[in-house]
């Protein structure tokens, strides 16, 4: 298909704007559903990044040693793609899930509960201000509240000594420099990926 291009022996592809599975579909092979067994929850590492703050902007997520995806956007800010990738790794992937993300505007939401006071406020925020990126915030709350227990966040330092969260910040930019998401069942060789990306973690609305 013109525009693709592979990324890992066959496993991944860049597509255009985004890639693979629809959110809420699971790979065969996933390991659901294995009678009498309850699997443990899955880390999974999420990034964004954003080339100028609004500007090209991409997504990623990765689980340690399995699945990844990327995708991207034209025109958007940092925070919208944190929480881009947030939402679309627990949209896609199944069972508990360990959120672990350098942005502490997601994983604060959730450790400190901004999200109750919005819901009471009618999503708006403590200065009474409609809450930004609600089009993203709205389902991914409504995802953590659906199935008690499911969904857990932790932060992480952004580029500091944890070789996932460097892989999901390289997706992310790749994503928004090339404006093509991807996705694969392992993660790609490093020496395909670009650079570290520079923009404070979280930054910009």
């Amino acid at each position: 298909m013109p525009g693709e291009a592979s990324l890992h022996a066959g496993k991944a592809r860049l597509v255009p704007g985004g890639a693979g599975l629809l959110p809420g579909e699971v790979e065969p092979g996933s390991g659901i559903g294995h009678a009498g067994r309850v699997p443990a929850a899955t880390t999974v590492y999420t990034d964004g990044a954003c080339l100028g703050n609004p500007g090209p902007g991409g997504w990623a997520w990765a689980v340690p040693g399995g699945r990844w995806r990327s995708g991207a956007e034209a025109r958007t800010t940092n925070q919208r793609m944190e929480l881009r990738a947030v939402l679309d790794a627990v949209s896609t992937l199944p069972g508990e899930l360990e959120v672990v993300s350098d942005s502490r505007y997601v994983v604060n939401c959730f450790r400190d509960r901004w999200w109750v006071g919005w819901l009471a406020r009618g999503w708006r925020g403590s200065g009474r201000q409609p809450v930004a990126n609600r089009d993203l915030w709205e389902p991914l709350v409504e995802e953590y509240r659906s199935s008690p227990g499911r969904l857990s966040f932790r932060w992480v330092k952004g580029h500091g000594a944890d070789p996932y969260n460097d892989l999901v910040d390289r997706l992310a930019v790749q994503a928004a420099t090339t404006q093509r998401g991807g996705q694969g069942g392992s993660p790609p060789p490093a020496e395909l990926l670009g650079p570290l990306g520079t923009a404070e973690p979280g930054a910009g609305t």
